[in-house]
């Protein structure tokens, strides 16, 4: 069963999402996982399926849209600050702890491409985080970035960045850039077909929420980020990580090398395709390991 929730962060905002409850189970009180979307995603596109399936094997499910972005409040929209969401994820957390129906020895949290480094960070220094899944995980935001742009390419957008945070200092609005662009050449946030592909087609069939612009300051905090840099720290708790063998935006070497420096507990799961197929082509085969993870350590 879903429901529309809304819950308080630290700093007052509103964050809005659903809750997904077993159906046709006696228990007064179930595990939960707390999960939300990658860079700029909003929950329409197929957290829900995911939601879906974990309700159905006995959790209770969060998902909320990050701040500034989908239902959620927050300004400027369309801005993503990691450091912000990986507080919003231990807020989610605390408000998960207030729901009778949820157990709240019993938490564990699932995040996506983004969102999946943040569960990386949240699970590094969060003990009430019983069990983690992070799903073709960021890594290296600032590897990202020298990945996604040409070197000599790459002084131009720093010169950007600086020009951007002036005209924020003076009190003008922030730069704006495209998420996606069909061009390869041109200067969008996740250059690429695949992410092309993904996001123009859910935002036109599933989730037209979604709007096709981030704030540059987004790119820029995107390049000073950094979670794999914590994995070491999550043991004790079970870490589960699900990487795409072609992913070609959080790169499967870097994905790989990453999940080398965890310590156990520990799984990996390799899943078949690019970065984004395990929302859709792959999504049996990701969802239930994820599942079987969850079953397994909460």
């Amino acid at each position: 069963m879903r429901s529309d929730i809304s819950f308080k962060t630290i700093d007052g905002l509103t964050l809005r999402g659903w809750l997904y409850t077993p159906e046709g189970q006696a228990k007064s009180q179930y595990p939960a996982i707390v999960m939300a979307h990658g860079f700029t995603a909003v929950k329409e596109q197929y957290l829900d399926k995911y939601g879906e399936v974990f309700s159905q094997n006995g959790f209770t499910v969060l998902i909320y849209d990050n701040r500034n972005f989908g239902s959620s409040e927050g300004l400027p929209r369309q801005e993503v600050d990691p450091v912000l969401q990986i507080r919003d994820y231990r807020d989610a957390i605390t408000f998960a702890c207030t729901l009778e129906q949820i157990d709240s020895l019993r938490i564990g949290i699932w995040g996506s491409s983004y969102s999946g480094g943040h569960v990386l960070q949240v699970a590094a220094f969060d003990r009430r985080v019983k069990c983690v899944a992070a799903q073709v995980p960021d890594i290296s935001g600032s590897m990202d970035v020298r990945l996604a742009i040409r070197p000599d390419l790459l002084p131009a957008v720093i010169d950007a960045f600086e020009v951007d945070r002036a005209d924020r200092y003076a009190g003008k609005a922030p730069m704006m850039l495209e998420v996606v662009n069909e061009d390869p050449t041109s200067d969008c946030a996740l250059p690429g077909q695949d992410s092309y592909d993904f996001f123009i087609h859910s935002g036109r069939t599933i989730a037209p929420a979604w709007r096709n612009e981030v704030t540059l300051k987004s790119v820029e905090m995107l390049n000073e980020y950094e979670p794999g840099s914590v994995i070491d720290r999550i043991s004790p708790t079970p870490l589960l990580m699900l990487v795409a063998k072609r992913d070609t935006l959080t790169v499967t070497d870097l994905a790989l090398k990453a999940y080398e420096q965890a310590l156990q507990p520990k799984a990996l799961v390799l899943l078949e395709g690019g970065h984004f197929d395990p929302y859709v082509k792959y999504f049996e085969a990701s969802s239930k390991a994820a599942t079987d993870w969850f079953l397994q350590h909460l």
